[in-house]
């Protein structure tokens, strides 16, 4: 299974916002943190808002924060929440294409299973499993150079890769 952008995104923010809980933070700051498009970013926060992982300050100072507690945020329903479609194969899913087996193929079965088990896993993880494994990381980490100046598609675009500190100061745009 591999993972869209944008949930990688709206992973990259839960986690920056989990290590830095002690204050408010801004789309662009976490843009420019992982070296991503805050256009693009602008619209997963969004997203995590209207779920309710995140919750906005407008205003000067504003910013964006964690609304649950790094416990109570599980990394299999926020894979769920953001993932527009599930489906391992074009036959199922959003957009299925038809498929002269399907009635008898033997192979949705299994994948079903597959599906169910990778879910399983990350169902057992919370963002704060995620947040402690980056307690050490978050000290002031200068942007690796090779991968600051790549763009988000020439970089990994289905794992959180920790580039370096970020600064703050904008609010964000809601």
């Amino acid at each position: 299974m591999r993972l869209t952008v944008y949930t990688d995104y709206s992973l990259r923010v839960l986690i920056y916002l989990g290590t830095r809980t002690s204050r408010l933070a801004t789309s662009r700051e976490i843009a420019e943190y992982h070296g991503i498009s805050n256009n693009h970013l602008l619209k997963v926060v969004h997203r995590l808002g209207a779920l309710e992982y995140i919750e906005t300050v407008r205003g000067k100072n504003g910013g964006i924060r964690l609304a649950r507690a790094l416990h109570e945020i599980v990394i299999g329903s926020v894979i769920r929440e953001m993932e527009y479609d599930m489906a391992l194969v074009q036959c199922k899913g959003a957009g299925a294409v038809p498929c002269r087996i399907e009635e008898t193929c033997s192979l949705h079965p299994i994948l079903d299973e597959a599906l169910a088990a990778f879910l399983a896993v990350l169902d057992r993880h919370t963002l704060g499993d995620l947040v402690s494994s980056f307690a050490e990381m978050r000290a002031p980490l200068e942007p690796l150079p090779s991968l600051a100046a790549q763009t988000n598609a020439d970089a990994c675009d289905t794992c959180v890769i920790v580039t370096g500190t970020a600064s703050g100061g904008e609010a964000m745009a809601s």
